[in-house]
């Protein structure tokens, strides 16, 4: 068996490793979602799929720099939910309580959504494995968001509908609907008008 796989096109041997992991992780989809090179994913969380989802995890599939492949992190209790119609590239997203991203979303390239601290902020108890527990907080990616490359979305932050988060920026608190925000860390640039 392990032979045949030498034999077989990457895209196929792709496919298969693709399959086995949503297996695996027991990912709930409306239907199987295209899958542009081989994600990685880890963690004993929950993991739910739309329709029309489009993953890309290879640097042919987005080679605009940065990650080479989709992270997603599960932790031990994360959720993930990704809405009908969205396109995610390259990105690493964290998600150790809850991340919810709504329907007709598009994530560039080396994204990085993380609704954890990871370590407690106190470095006391940073400094013992037992005590060091970081807080988390839910990220809410509503319909129709763009999100530029290279953008860091914390804990917490709720991005609204239609709003436009520019490349490289760095999203540490909660923006309305029908905004484009940008920059270190993020500001209002102008409203949207529809």
């Amino acid at each position: 068996m392990i032979e045949l796989l030498f034999f077989l096109p990457s895209k196929t041997i792709n496919h298969i490793k693709n399959w086995i992991t949503l297996k695996r992780k027991s990912a709930v989809y409306e239907s199987y979602p295209e899958i542009n090179g081989s994600i990685f994913m880890t963690g004993r969380g929950n993991l739910i799929l739309g329709k029309n989802i489009k993953l890309n995890s290879s640097r042919s599939s987005n080679p605009i720099g940065g990650d080479v492949k989709l992270i997603i992190d599960l932790g031990k209790n994360g959720n993930l939910s990704i809405g009908d119609n969205t396109g995610i590239s390259n990105s690493a997203i964290i998600a150790h309580n809850n991340i919810f991203i709504g329907k007709n979303v598009k994530i560039g390239g080396s994204v990085k959504m993380y609704d954890t601290d990871f370590h407690s902020l106190d470095f006391q108890k940073r400094k013992d494995k037992k005590i060091d527990v970081a807080q988390t907080k839910g990220i809410t990616i509503k319909d129709n968001v763009f999100i530029g490359a290279h953008s860091i979305i914390l804990k917490g932050v709720t991005i609204g509908e239609n709003s436009i988060i520019g490349a490289g920026s760095v999203v540490a608190k909660s923006i309305p609907t029908n905004q484009i925000w940008a920059g270190n860390p993020a500001k209002f640039i102008k409203e949207l008008k529809y």
